[in-house]
Formats: structure tokens, C-alpha cells, sequence
């Protein structure tokens, strides 16, 4: 595009005079005011330039040229067409009206008037105008445009334009800078290319390189994805998508969106991560699932997983979990919590070096806790827990409550059996004493958080304790921690160190 936009400054030259061609059928001369007349099939030179019209005045005190008519500017390979055309050679400045074009063999410009200073370097049109590509096949079309020939600095305003095979761009204002291939805009823009809408209120796009850096509302939107910002920087020919400040990544197709301060997104790698108060939101059938962490990472290969590291948390409305990383795998409807992960469900708290939970949409659905495994569950406040340990426990639930627990290795369950009192229409409680069982391996069931039954497979050895003989030291499980203080109990509360 930028040829023709070079050489409409060269159409006219300097220092040279008006030549009378053969052809024309009339030529007047007025002595007094030093004005030539020409007319029928006018052809001359001026200034280098070889000129066509119907009639032309030629006024040779001012150094200038008027043509009417049918007007054709001819250099080289460049074609200049118009109804009229008005030339000063002095101030070096022209003006063409009514269907203006000017063609060479790659592009050709349209309007209604344009008119060119070569003192400053620059031709420009107001009243609308179009440049057509005659090999590439793009066009562009503005209310205004300015040509800086000698800089090579191009600017287009008021519903800008620009269509090509490959890509389509709307916006206010668009300047085009030659030196390095880059277009840059103001004002609501929208770019479409052929993976991806890209939208912003300024920016610039590199046509040579095929990047992009959009700022003010920023968004790309592709097929399975979208990501938006304060600022992106868009390189779709490596695949790769960065964004700056307030930024929300959604993947469609797994149906997660990602929030926080910078993310990037490789093709090529098929992930994307966020930090910066990194959260993902995955949407449930029955809830949402929120996942916090320093830094997320969404797998667009076909394990499609999230992993959060460091500092991570998950909140829901039914089940929360702290962890130093977890890895959650969507499709398999599991989660893997490492490095001294806590997870609460209703009144149980599920602890160890490692836990993987089995998820039933938005409830638990079945846990492996793995290493200094333990479920502890409050039956009074603050006082009393039941509580399982072992190296490893498979625990099942029911309505995201604990229903049975299968321990292996250095076996124990701590519980405080209670007795359910009637008088007159009052219930009450009745703590009768605690059980302590040791066993290698134990299956445990469990009733609203009450141990209801305990089944060994090697005789255990243990101990009955009425109330009023507590140990508090025989109380507890080993390494046992009521951590409901760390507990997410609200969106907000993942941010909280």
C-alpha cells in the first residue's frame, strides 16, 4: 500500500514549464493577464508531467495550472484521474476534485478531493476515500486520510477500514507506519483474523510479523478461548498470547475461567497459566468450584488439568482444601493434594501427606489419604473429636458426609460413643466415656460424624475410658491439629494468608 501513497508528492515536479503537446484544438493566450486557454483534447507537460483535459488554464504569473474535464496526470507508472485539477507551481501545493483516482500497478486510491502540499510533504483527503490493493485484493476505506511520503507515515480517521483475505480491522483511528510494518490505533477497534477477534481501545499490530500489543479493554476471543486485560500481547504465528492487569482467561471448551494480574497462553505448549491473585472458576452442576493459588495452570492437551502451585486452596459450598499444590483433572472428576494438604466436607477434616479426592460433581464422592493419614470429626465443639488414623485411609462418603473408612497400617480410632436421652419433649446428649482401638487394619462406618461401628481384620488392643477418667494425653490421635482456623470458608477468605 505504501508505493502509491509515495509517489502521488512525485506526480507534480519543480522547475520546469508548461509544454503544449500536439492535439489540442484551441489555444488562446490573454497578454494583459498572462493566462493561456486551452481547449479540445488538451495535452501538455508540466513540470515533468504529462497532462490530458478537456481545457486547462495556464497562468503564467502565478505559476499555476487549472484543468477541466476528463483531467489525466501520467509518470511513469503512475495514472492520475479527476474531473478538475488545480496546480500552483510557486507554493508547490495541488488539489484534485470529483472522482478522484490515482492508480500504479499495485494499488489505487479513491475520493472525492484530495489535495497535496509539498512544502510539508503531505497529501491528504477529508470527505471519505478508498485504497484498493489490485494484486493483494485488501482494501481501505476512511472518512480521512493523510500520506506523509518523505517519512513514510500514514494516518486514517473517522471509521476506518481495512479488509484483506486474512484480516479485517475496524476502528476510529489507524496509523500506519512504513518503517517497520506496524499499524497503530485509537479508539474501539476490532480485528479479526483468521483464529481469533481481537478487540481494544489502543494498540498496535504488526502486519509484517503478524503481533499484536492492545491496551484499554483488551480481548482475544478464539474457538475454545478467550483472554482479556488491561494490556495483551498477541504473536498468533507462535502461538502465544500474553496478558497485563486484570486479566480473565475462559476456556470454553473445558468451561474454566481464570482470573488475576499476568497470564500467558502457548499454543505450541497447549497451556496457559495466571499469577498474580491467580483464581479459577470452574462452573458444577450443582456449584462452583474455586481454585486459588500463586500461580495456575490450565492444560489444553488431553489431560485438560488445572494445577495450582504454591499456597493453594480450593473453596466451594461443599468441600474446601488447602494445600502447597493440587492438580485437578476435570474429565476424571479427581483432585490430588500434595505436600501437607487439608480437606474439610461438612464437619470432617481430612489430613496426610498426600490425599486424592474423588469428586461426584460438586460433592465428595470417595478420598485417599496417604502417609500420617487422619479424619477428624468435631462431635462438640472445641472438647471432642472422633478421629481415625493410619499410613493410609480409603474413606467413602454419602451426601458429602464420611460413611466408611478403611485404615491400614498402625490402625486407630479415637471416638466418644454417646447416648441419646429423652425427658418429657427434650433430647439430650449424653457423652458416655471414649474408645481408643489400635489394630493394623480397621473398616470403620460412620453416622452424622458418629463412629457407629468398627470391623478388624488382626485382634486390636485398646481401652474403654469413662468421662470421668480422661486422659487428656490419650485424647488425641498423633499429629493431631484442628485446623479449622485455615479453613476457606468464603471466596474471599482463599486470599487470605
Amino acid at each position: 500500500m505504501s508505493a502509491l501513497f509515495l509517489t502521488i508528492c512525485n506526480v507534480f515536479g519543480q522547475n520546469s514549464v508548461l509544454e503544449l503537446l500536439p492535439g489540442s484544438e484551441t489555444l488562446e493566450y490573454d497578454q494583459k493577464t498572462g493566462i493561456h486557454r486551452l481547449k479540445g483534447n488538451v495535452n501538455f507537460t508540466y513540470q515533468g508531467n504529462t497532462m490530458y483535459c478537456d481545457s486547462a488554464l495556464y497562468f503564467q504569473k502565478q505559476n499555476a495550472v487549472r484543468a477541466y474535464g476528463n483531467v489525466q496526470v501520467n509518470k511513469k507508472d503512475i495514472n492520475l484521474f479527476c474531473d478538475s485539477l488545480y496546480y500552483n507551481g510557486t507554493s508547490r501545493s495541488a488539489k484534485l476534485w470529483g472522482n478522484v483516482r490515482v492508480r500504479d500497478n499495485e494499488y489505487k486510491l479513491t475520493t472525492d478531493t484530495l489535495e497535496y502540499n509539498a512544502k510539508n510533504g503531505q497529501a491528504y483527503y477529508l470527505h471519505g476515500g478508498k485504497v484498493e490493493g489490485i494484486v493483494s485484493r485488501e482494501t481501505l476505506t476512511s472518512k480521512v486520510g493523510y500520506f506523509h511520503p518523505e517519512t513514510k507515515n500514514f494516518f486514517f480517521s473517522n471509521n476506518v477500514k481495512y479488509r484483506s483475505s486474512e484480516l479485517q480491522m475496524d476502528t476510529d483511528t489507524l496509523k500506519y507506519l512504513y518503517s517497520n510494518q506496524k499499524t497503530f490505533f485509537e479508539g474501539p477497534t476490532v480485528v479479526k483474523t483468521q483464529n481469533a477477534i481481537i478487540k481494544c481501545e489502543s494498540g498496535w499490530y504488526d502486519v509484517k510479523n503478524d503481533a499484536g500489543f492492545l491496551r484499554k479493554k483488551a480481548s482475544i476471543v478464539k474457538e475454545n478461548e478467550s483472554i482479556s486485560a488491561d494490556t495483551l500481547i498477541y504473536q498468533p504465528k507462535i502461538g502465544l498470547s500474553e496478558g497485563y492487569g486484570n486479566v480473565k482467561y475462559i476456556d470454553t471448551l473445558q468451561k474454566v475461567e481464570f482470573s488475576g494480574n499476568h497470564a500467558k497462553s502457548s499454543d505450541s505448549l497447549k497451556y496457559s497459566f495466571i499469577t498474580g491473585k491467580a483464581i479459577a472458576k470452574k462452573i458444577l452442576a450443582n456449584d462452583t468450584l474455586y481454585v486459588h493459588a500463586d500461580t495456575l495452570y490450565n492444560y489444553t492437551d488431553n489431560s485438560g488439568q488445572i494445577k495450582a502451585y504454591h499456597g493453594a486452596k480450593i473453596f466451594s459450598s461443599t468441600f474446601q482444601c488447602i494445600s502447597d499444590s493440587i492438580v485437578y483433572t476435570p474429565d476424571s472428576n479427581f483432585m490430588e493434594l500434595y505436600h501437607s494438604p487439608v480437606a474439610w466436607a461438612n464437619l470432617a477434616q481430612l489430613k496426610g501427606d498426600f490425599i486424592k479426592v474423588y469428586l461426584n460433581d460438586s460433592t465428595i464422592k470417595s478420598a485417599l489419604i496417604d502417609q500420617k493419614a487422619s479424619v477428624v470429626m468435631e462431635v462438640e465443639k472445641g472438647i471432642y473429636y472422633n478421629q481415625i488414623y493410619g499410613q493410609e485411609i480409603k474413606t467413602a462418603f454419602l451426601d458429602n458426609q464420611v460413611k466408611t473408612a478403611y485404615v491400614n497400617g498402625n490402625a486407630m480410632t479415637i471416638s466418644f460413643p454417646q447416648d441419646n436421652q429423652q425427658k418429657d419433649s427434650i433430647q439430650s446428649i449424653k457423652r458416655l466415656g471414649m474408645n481408643r482401638l489400635y489394630s493394623s487394619q480397621l473398616r470403620i462406618d460412620v453416622d452424622s460424624n458418629e463412629i457407629t461401628g468398627v470391623n478388624y481384620i488382626n485382634k486390636p488392643d485398646g481401652a474403654f475410658y469413662p468421662m470421668d477418667q480422661l486422659n487428656e494425653e490419650e485424647q488425641f490421635i498423633p499429629n493431631f491439629k484442628w485446623l479449622e482456623a485455615l479453613r476457606p470458608k468464603s471466596l474471599e477468605d482463599l486470599f487470605i494468608d
